[in-house]
C-alpha cells in the first residue's frame, strides 16, 4: 500500500542498460560498399535527416507507384516510349524532391536553433550545472527539431550512454555539419576535463560565427545557383514547347540515326548535369 507523499522512485542511469539499446534497422549503417550501397546509403540518409517518421520502404513503394503512374499516364497520351521513360524518371523523382524539400527546411530550422541552444547551454553551465545536468535543461526548452534531437541524446543519457557518445551522431542524423564542433566540445570535455563555461561559450561563438559567414556565402552565390537550377528546368520546357506545337515533333526527332544520338545524349548530359549541380547544393546545404 502506497501512502500519500511517498516520492516516486527514481531509475538512475546505468552503463548496464546500454545494451539493451537496439539499432534502428530501418536504416543503412554506413557499412555498405558498391554502387548498391552507396545508393541504399544516400537514400537513408535522406530519409533520416528529413526528420520524418514514415519508414523508407514507404517511400520506395510511393517512388514506384508515382513512376508507374506517370510513365504510364505519358504511354496513354503520347504512345511514345521516349517520353514514357521520361515520365519513370520524373514519376521517381517527385517522392524524393518532397523529401529533399522537407530535409532543407529541416536543416534550416536547425541552423536557425543552433547559436540559441549552443549559448544557452553555456549559460547553464555558467550556473553551475555539469554537463550532463545543462544538456538535460537545453534539450528540455528547444523546441523541435533541433529539441527532438537533443531530447533523443537525453533519453541516451537515461539508459546509461555516456554524454559524448549520446550527441556524437548529431550531425549524420540531421546533415548540420555545425553540429560538430558542439559535439567535439562536448566529448573533448568529458575526455579532458578543463574549464566547461569557457569552452562552450567558445563554441557557441564559433557556431554563430559559422553561420554569420554561411548566409554571407549564400547571399553572394544566390545568382549563382538559380543559373544552375534554371539550366536543368529549360532543357525540359523548350522540349514541351515544341511538343505542344507538334506533336509528331519528337516522332521526326526520334526517326533518324542523328536524332535518336541527339536526343539521349542530350537526356544523358542533363542527368548528369543535374547529379553534380544538386551534389555541389547539397554540400553548401551542410554548413
Amino acid at each position: 500500500m502506497v501512502t500519500e507523499g511517498t516520492a516516486p522512485a527514481v531509475v538512475k542511469p546505468d552503463p548496464s542498460f546500454a545494451g539493451i539499446l537496439r539499432e534502428d534497422v530501418r536504416y543503412s549503417s554506413g557499412e555498405e560498399t558498391g554502387t548498391s550501397g552507396s545508393v541504399n546509403g544516400w537514400f537513408d540518409r535522406l530519409m533520416l535527416q528529413s526528420g520524418t517518421s514514415t519508414s523508407p520502404s514507404v517511400w520506395l513503394s510511393l517512388c514506384f507507384v508515382s513512376g508507374l503512374g506517370l510513365g504510364g499516364l505519358f504511354f496513354v497520351v503520347t504512345e511514345m516510349i521516349p517520353l514514357t521513360i521520361v515520365g519513370v524518371l520524373l514519376g521517381i523523382s517527385i517522392p524524393l524532391g518532397a523529401a529533399s524539400g522537407i530535409r532543407s527546411n529541416r536543416q534550416k530550422e536547425i541552423r536557425t536553433q543552433l547559436p540559441e541552444a549552443a549559448e544557452e547551454l553555456a549559460r547553464a553551465a555558467r550556473s553551475g550545472r555539469n554537463i550532463e545536468s545543462a544538456l538535460y535543461f537545453v534539450a528540455g526548452d528547444t523546441p523541435s527539431p533541433l529539441g527532438d534531437e537533443l531530447r533523443l541524446a537525453v533519453r541516451r543519457m537515461d539508459m546509461g550512454i555516456d554524454v559524448a557518445s549520446s550527441v556524437r551522431d548529431l550531425p549524420e542524423r540531421t546533415g548540420v555539419t555545425s553540429l560538430t564542433m558542439l559535439a567535439a566540445a562536448i566529448s573533448l570535455h568529458q575526455d579532458t576535463g578543463g574549464d566547461l563555461v569557457s569552452v562552450l561559450e567558445r563554441s557557441a561563438a564559433s557556431v554563430r560565427d559559422r553561420m554569420h559567414f554561411v548566409n554571407r556565402m549564400r547571399a553572394a552565390t544566390i545568382a549563382s545557383r538559380m543559373a544552375s537550377i534554371l539550366m536543368m528546368v529549360v532543357p525540359p520546357l523548350i522540349i514541351g514547347f515544341y511538343l505542344f506545337r507538334d506533336q509528331q515533333y519528337l516522332t521526326a526527332l526520334m526517326s533518324s540515326f542523328w536524332g535518336r544520338l541527339t536526343f539521349w545524349t542530350g537526356v544523358f548530359l542533363q542527368i548528369l548535369g543535374a547529379i553534380l549541380v544538386f551534389r555541389i547544393l547539397r554540400k553548401t546545404a551542410r554548413f
